[in-house]
């Protein structure tokens, strides 16, 4: 008789991921995730010993994704530094990953464990910025300054829903880099 199949851990973080995106972390149950999965509770305790551990490790694989791919993805591709600013931007901010860095947001706001993980994440971020900067045209007294409002502009992106007439967001956007970056 062949062993039970088990789910794979990061199938339990991925479906967890998913729920935290769309609903907060208050509905990342095991049972709802069991169900997801289509296993039963018991899978999960041979991957997790709680859903403390499971939390832990969805912000661990949300901030590999968002600092670390990132980073690595921008690093292989290249370019000169405005043009990685923006790449990073854009991969840190895509469909995938933007509901679930405004529900860890959201958390963080409850949370403190969650938001000293928020702040390391952002910490990250704004250091790449500031390491790009520094071999582009901005001057180094700006950089600090240009580093934060490229950081709120892809942050902002994502709350503000005023409209911009006769121009698209993804213009706006565009102009908004052209100005801070020179």
């Amino acid at each position: 008789m062949a062993p039970p199949v088990r789910t794979p851990r990061q199938a339990w973080i991925d479906a967890g991921l998913a729920i935290l995106a769309q609903m907060g972390p208050d509905a990342v149950r095991i049972e709802t995730l069991a169900l997801q999965l289509g296993v039963t509770r018991g899978g999960f305790y041979r991957q997790f010993r709680s859903r403390d551990e499971l939390l832990e490790s969805m912000l661990d694989t949300w901030e590999h994704r968002c600092v670390d791919d990132v980073r690595e993805r921008v690093e292989r591709e290249g370019g000169e530094a405005a043009r990685k600013i923006r790449r990073a931007g854009m991969l840190t901010f895509t469909e995938e990953l933007t509901p679930l860095d405004l529900a860890v947001r959201s958390w963080a706001r409850r949370d403190a464990a969650v938001a000293a993980r928020l702040q390391k994440v952002d910490n990250a971020r704004m250091d790449y910025v500031r390491s790009l900067l520094q071999s582009s045209s901005v001057p180094p007294d700006d950089i600090e300054a240009v580093a934060l409002l490229m950081f709120s502009l892809v942050i902002a992106n994502q709350l503000i829903a005023a409209e911009h007439p006769g121009q698209s967001r993804g213009d706006v956007v565009k102009q908004a880099t052209r100005l801070l970056l020179g």
